[in-house]
């Protein structure tokens, strides 16, 4: 047997795991309170939901020995009958109002206990206590027993069953002992350390972070059995923390060995036989725009002129399917990543690099695959007609986004002859600003947000924080991306009246929620704006749009962009078109990025087989990827937002004790989240550290409010803060008001 302490706090009992692989915790006996009883005598009817007891019984049933405890109970039977939680069947005898029933749906897991049930059908989020949680992880599917409701109480339920793992590794800090380890974990999510029996710790040192999986987790027992799968090196080193990130959300940090051969074995010549079969463009003026430092391009443009005043505009995206083919070691890898990550300092690739930088990247001067879009438009752009073609390209030029900004700000006269690349990004700048004219004036939101950026060392140590924003260069090739996706999108999915589309895959964004549009106009009143929430779609996203031209350049401009942002739906890959919100598109794809996203890839697929007069695929398997793609978008914007919560801790950490203008930007039950406006880092000011009164969350106008003073901290308003505590591993920064 294991005899090892476990990490309550403030004392260590000692629990013993016997042969038969149960607990037995040594506990001090204590006397029950009066909302103890309450809750058991709730969990008890709700355990034998057609039993009829008398208070006697329904004592011994839960421990209750002691005429005082007895009692209670009986005094507690009535208020439970009064609140229409019981009826009474007979004379001095209660039975459960109505008998529970069963759902499946996503348990969340708190380290606070709070746990809650999202279930499948889109119903509210449903409580549910750990020692009803059946050790279930998060974003586990479960099946749970909702219990009876009580009259004025929030709904519970009880984990029954789980029917699939999402995740089953946990990271964080090894403690190591001669005899065991433990895994200190410091998360959100799960508030027990790990056991790690000493034949499972791997050569393990204390201090080092690792991945450990949960192989056990007892009934009886408060912290899980686990082994170590992989140490990631020690704490706080760039690398360790990085890796740490990725692992923490279950996301790879290694490619697999036999992926990266299968991907070195893929030809790199391009056969005769191959360029024979596709339209060619490579006599034809064609470039890329990218940030600086990408090496995966997978967009092009090319342009040339027809006659009538017509110009030929090619949108052209790497042939990723060409080389990646169905079923593939490579193909499965990259369905399962589903997405490029994207943290601070590096690129988690979904291909591997011979693929994503070399074999499938538009680089200059070399022959490339590509599917594309090629539209003929008038000089209003005014598309004429367009075509899907496989074809092969040469890259005349590789353009970062500041070079195409230079020359786009300061222009030369066209040419008559040849097109340059200053003139092609020219001609393409005014039509794709023509375009997006139109895009607005159909109902189109103007979400520019700012991006933080950080200047780091070789290191990895950020230097300094910074902001980028979408220029003229970035928009140019956002249109005709956005042009090339909806064209794609209405090539599949836009049928004569009767018949039915092929399956296909859509990206989509629903119609903002009217109680969170309802919620974020309350909060725009507070800074003095207003805005309309009633007539046509296009009314409203006209008066959003008008609202975010207004705050530019304001000091509340990242946090009303954000709130704004929350009150919108998300978007979603689905096989169910129901169009896009956001963009004012009827039908809309992605299939411009498909070296880091593997929905364009499917999209690929299904534009090569239905341009052959292929035949339609099963829509629920493909809605099945759908989902999976959706859910890995998620997780991936997740991590990377970590990554950036991590380096702005890391930057503020020699500025502890320094003072900082911000605004309010989240209020919750344990605190005040703070933007500070000079780089948008965010910290937290605890609610122990507001010492002048007792502050309760008023979660319906997002305030802490004194119980004594009615002071109010709400979101949005101005506040000077100073740093207190920057703490890396966490990336926590707190702070205090001034």
């Amino acid at each position: 047997m294991y005899v090892f302490p476990t990490k309550d706090v403030g004392k260590r009992s000692i629990i013993i795991l016997m042969a038969q692989k149960k607990f037995k915790e040594i506990k001090p006996r204590k006397q029950l309170k009066k909302r103890e009883i309450v809750q058991l005598v709730v969990n008890f009817f709700n355990t034998r939901s057609k039993e009829a007891m008398n208070y006697k019984q329904v004592s011994s049933g839960i421990g209750v020995t002691s005429q005082t405890g007895k009692l209670a109970v009986a005094s507690i039977l009535e208020t439970l009958l009064a609140e229409d939680f019981l009826v009474q069947t007979d004379r001095g005898k209660y039975c459960l109002n109505g008998i529970s029933c069963t759902a499946e749906g996503t348990f969340e897991r708190r380290s606070n206990g709070k746990n809650s049930f999202i279930p499948d059908n889109g119903g509210n989020p449903i409580f549910v206590a750990e020692r009803n949680s059946l050790h279930a992880m998060n974003k586990d599917k479960v099946r749970v027993q909702i219990f009876a409701k009580r009259k004025g109480h929030d709904p519970e339920a009880e984990v029954i069953e789980i029917l699939h793992r999402q995740q089953d590794t946990v990271v964080g800090v090894l403690e190591v002992t001669k005899y065991y380890a433990y895994l200190i974990v410091d998360s959100k999510i799960l508030a027990n350390d790990i056991f790690i029996p000493k034949d499972k710790i791997k050569d393990g040192k204390t201090g080092q972070k690792a991945v450990v999986k949960i192989i056990e987790w007892p009934d009886k027992a408060k912290n899980p059995i686990g082994e170590v799968i992989d140490i990631l090196g020690e704490a706080g080193g760039q690398h360790t923390e990085m890796h740490a990130i990725l692992a923490e959300y279950g996301l790879p940090y290694k490619y697999p060995e036999s992926v990266e051969k299968a991907a070195k074995k893929i030809p790199a010549q391009i056969t005769k036989e191959e360029i024979d079969a596709r339209e060619d463009f490579r006599e034809i003026m064609t470039f890329t725009i990218d940030p600086k430092d990408a090496k995966d391009f997978d967009d092009a443009l090319s342009i040339k002129r027809l006659p009538h005043n017509l110009w030929e505009v090619g949108v052209h995206i790497a042939d990723v399917t060409h080389y990646v083919k169905p079923g593939s070691s490579i193909d499965h890898e990259a369905a399962e990543r589903a997405t490029s990550v994207y943290l601070v300092d590096r690129t988690i690739p979904m291909l591997p690099e011979v693929l994503s930088n070399n074999l499938c990247s538009l680089r200059p001067n070399e022959d490339k695959l590509c599917f594309s879009v090629i539209f003929e438009m008038t000089d209003a752009a005014e598309i004429k007609k367009y075509r899907i073609k496989r074809t092969v390209i040469n890259s005349n030029r590789r353009l970062t986004y500041e070079e195409a900004q230079e020359i786009i700000e300061n222009p030369l006269k066209l040419s008559d002859g040849d097109l340059s690349v200053e003139d092609a990004v020219l001609i393409l700048d005014r039509l794709a600003k023509k375009v997006r004219e139109k895009r607005f004036a159909n109902g189109a939101i103007n979400f520019d947000r700012v991006e933080v950026k950080f200047d780091i060392d070789e290191n990895g140590k950020p230097l300094r924080v910074y902001f980028t924003e979408s220029k003229d260069s970035n928009k140019l090739i956002e249109e005709f991306m956005l042009l090339a996706n909806k064209t794609v999108a209405e090539f599949v999915g836009r049928v004569p009246k009767g018949k039915k589309a092929k399956t296909f895959v859509y990206r989509v964004h629903d119609l903002p929620n009217s109680e969170k549009m309802a919620n974020f106009m309350q909060f725009i009143r507070r800074f003095g704006y207003k805005m309309n929430n009633k007539g046509k779609n296009s009314d409203i996203s006209k008066s959003i749009n008008n609202l975010l031209d207004e705050v530019q350049g304001k000091k509340e401009q990242n946090l009303i962009e954000t709130v704004a942002i929350r009150a919108m739906a998300k978007a979603a890959y689905t096989t169910v078109n129901i169009g896009h919100y956001g963009l004012a598109f009827n039908y809309y794809t992605q299939f411009t990025s498909p070296i880091r996203r593997y929905p364009d890839m499917m999209v690929h697929r299904l534009l090569e087989r239905y341009l052959a007069g292929g035949r339609s695929v099963p829509e629920q398997k493909t809605e099945d990827e759908c989902k999976h793609c959706s859910d890995m978008e998620t997780i991936a914007t997740q991590a990377e937002r970590a990554s950036i919560k991590y380096k702005q801790v890391e930057f503020m950490s020699d500025k502890v004790g320094m003072v900082f203008d911000g605004v309010i930007s989240g209020v919750t039950e344990w605190g005040l989240y703070v933007e500070l406006n000079e780089n948008h880092c965010e910290g937290m000011v605890p609610v122990r550290d507001l010492t002048d009164d007792f502050y309760e969350f008023d979660e319906k106008v997002y305030s802490l409010v004194g119980k004594r003073t009615k002071n109010k901290y709400r979101l949005g308003d101005p506040v000077r803060i100073k740093v207190t505590r920057a703490n890396i591993e966490k990336k926590q920064l707190d702070f205090t008001l001034e």
